[in-house]
């Protein structure tokens, strides 16, 4: 359909090693008039170890996300801040490792300023240059609102390679004229890619005509794929039982199991024993807002439907007309996460998981599951303190039903429990960095 999202991934991490490089020769030549092999060497490895650091704060800052998610006016500003995070970086590396035997205040300068431009140059029209795809044209087959969605979003995105020439909804359609609305079409504008949604039982008496463009050199691609792939989540209108049946497991991974438990066990504790200097202090804090207890435990709902204990720093309370409010520290914790910082302690005892769908309360789990088909796949694994749809989704609701919002959430948790990996793990841990530096997402 366009250049795979793992190709385009190397092409942007190859292009933006070039242009750190390029940057770093350019600062030579410039500082000292050539590039010798002596200031070479003394400036190629510690400028690498530096680059290394500078993927990870370009992989935070989202330039390595799907351009749907990182529109062309905000590169820019998206760049300079990463930029700026890069400076700190750079210096306290230089000043505060003297290994080197290097200080290069004005070739540091020099090279921040260099890389600046010439990775904006290469974001703002170098990338769009090599991954510009001819667009074919293409014919969507579907039901529900995702034939909409797709349809916007691919016509207004030409990063995709395709562009829909005509959609059907055979959920608004009784009788579909094969030769009228698609063999004509197909041959008159000349349409080399077919989207259907090929489990739809509308669909399938079309199956025998679609199988004899086959000859005709036509492409076909599921419409489950396409969506996942597009807007990292599964499309919930299009489920049957038929596709948890293929795509969803309860069966240990045991390699990925040992990772992901050896992750949360170190992170729990390196994040956990500063924290424990911290708790005092926020108890405090917590007592003179309102006078009351500083811990806060609430029963979750965890996997395989069990409810435990989770403990919180305590940040809301009952206002003058019974109303639960966030206090005035409260907000304060929240903001930074701290309030969760004692769920480190669940996540060693094995209730939790760093990285997993967020656990709902029992009540809300009850609503959902009578409300929400399918709504209980979700406790097939353990639940954790972040996850795919608090990075992805914007709206996902707060202590409060919503039904209409949990269902958005269930799209993203299911696409995590259907892709799951270690380096999927690793790859919302740092999303979630970046979230509570930008106070995002509560």
């Amino acid at each position: 359909m366009s250049i795979a999202p793992r190709v385009e991934s190397v092409i942007l991490f190859v292009g933006d090693a070039i242009v750190f490089y390029t940057a770093l020769a350019l600062t030579l030549f410039i500082r000292y008039g050539s590039i010798s092999p002596e200031a070479l060497e003394m400036h190629l490895v510690p400028f690498s170890i530096l680059f290394v650091v500078w993927y990870v704060v370009y992989f935070i800052a989202g330039l390595y996300e799907k351009h749907t998610l990182l529109l062309k006016h905000n590169i820019p500003g998206v760049i300079l801040r990463a930029q700026i995070v890069n400076s700190a970086i750079a210096a306290a590396f230089f000043y505060l490792i003297p290994y080197f035997g290097i200080a290069p205040k004005t070739n540091l300068f020099i090279h921040l300023v260099l890389s600046f431009g010439l990775m904006l140059l290469w974001r703002k029209f170098g990338v769009e240059t090599i991954m510009r795809p001819r667009r074919e044209n293409a014919i969507l087959i579907g039901s529900g609102s995702e034939v909409r969605e797709l349809l916007n979003e691919v016509n207004n995105n030409s990063r995709y390679g395709i562009r829909f020439i005509s959609s059907i909804d055979i959920s608004k359609t009784d009788s579909l004229d094969f030769q009228e609305e698609i063999l004509n079409r197909v041959y008159s504008e000349e349409v080399t890619v077919i989207v259907a949604d090929f489990k739809n039982d509308k669909v399938a008496p079309l199956l025998p005509n679609l199988y004899n463009l086959i000859f005709s050199s036509i492409k076909f691609i599921d419409m489950h794929k396409v969506y996942e792939d597009i807007f990292s989540r599964v499309p919930l209108s299009l489920l049957e039982y038929s596709w948890f049946l293929e795509n969803i497991s309860a069966t240990p991974r045991r390699v990925y199991d040992i990772l992901k438990r050896s992750m949360d066990i170190i992170l729990a504790i390196i994040i956990g024993v500063p924290s424990l200097v911290l708790a005092p202090l926020v108890a405090l804090a917590v007592w003179l807002d309102d006078r009351g207890g500083s811990i806060f435990m609430q029963h979750r709902i965890v996997k395989n439907n069990k409810s435990v204990p989770i403990y919180k720093f305590r940040t809301m309370h009952a206002n003058e007309q019974g109303h639960m409010v966030v206090t005035r520290i409260g907000k304060t914790l929240r903001a930074f996460r701290i309030d969760e910082l004692p769920q480190l302690w669940n996540v060693l005892k094995g209730d939790l998981s760093l990285i997993g769908p967020r656990p709902e309360m029992p009540n809300l789990v009850e609503q959902y599951e009578d409300q929400i088909p399918y709504y209980n796949v979700r406790h097939l694994i353990k639940p954790g303190l972040s996850g795919w749809a608090q990075i992805y989704h914007e709206g996902h609701p707060h202590h409060e039903a919503d039904v209409l919002e949990t269902k958005i959430k269930l799209s993203y948790d299911l696409y995590y429990i259907k892709n799951r990996s270690f380096m999927l793990d690793v790859a919302i841990a740092l999303k979630t960095l970046k979230t509570v530096i930008t106070r995002a997402g509560r």
